[in-house]
């Protein structure tokens, strides 16, 4: 089990009980603390790949989750223009096929996700309710309570990739 005890605490510590935005604030949080967990110590085996001819490693969801939260928090609800961070028109996959097996690439791609998941947080902090309304070119108006909702299931599906990715670069299975 890779599961440390204060990081198992911080994670599986969300409320079960409370209002809506109490508990649409906790749980995306828990599910970035997973996916943080499940990325802590494979040094250079971060970029490892899933299986031929899959581009999928753990990097790669770190990257692709920095864009994820980058485009619904800074350019659909902030309405900022803010284009991906790996991912391009060009390349769509660069957030994947660019998770190599290089520090600057970790350290890039981590600052990147933390810099996005700050933001989130500010923006939700400070968001009046959970009805404020963003712009999404294929959705049309979407709501702080949708997108909040759309990142548990983002994330949700990504960790369960991650626990797999995990297993397979050093048989660490957890929570």
């Amino acid at each position: 089990m890779f599961t440390a005890p204060d990081q198992g605490h911080r994670r599986l510590n969300a409320r079960t009980t409370g209002d809506e935005r109490g508990m649409l604030v906790c749980v995306p949080a828990a599910q970035r603390a997973t996916l943080e967990l499940k990325c802590a110590g494979p040094g250079a085996e971060l970029s490892r790949r899933s299986v031929e001819p899959s581009t999928l490693s753990l990097l790669g969801l770190v990257r692709h989750l920095a864009d994820v939260e980058r485009r619904w928090f800074r350019s659909v609800l902030a309405g900022q223009d803010a284009s991906s961070r790996f991912a391009t028109e060009a390349a769509p996959d660069e957030d994947f096929d660019g998770a190599v097996a290089d520090p600057a690439v970790a350290a890039t791609a981590w600052e990147a996700w933390r810099a996005e998941v700050a933001f989130a947080e500010r923006f939700l902090t400070e968001a009046p309710d959970l009805d404020v309304e963003g712009q999404d070119s294929r959705l049309g108006a979407v709501s702080l309570r949708w997108v909040l909702i759309h990142m548990i299931e983002e994330y949700a599906r990504h960790n369960g990739h991650a626990d797999l990715l995990r297993e397979r670069i050093d048989g660490a299975v957890g929570l």
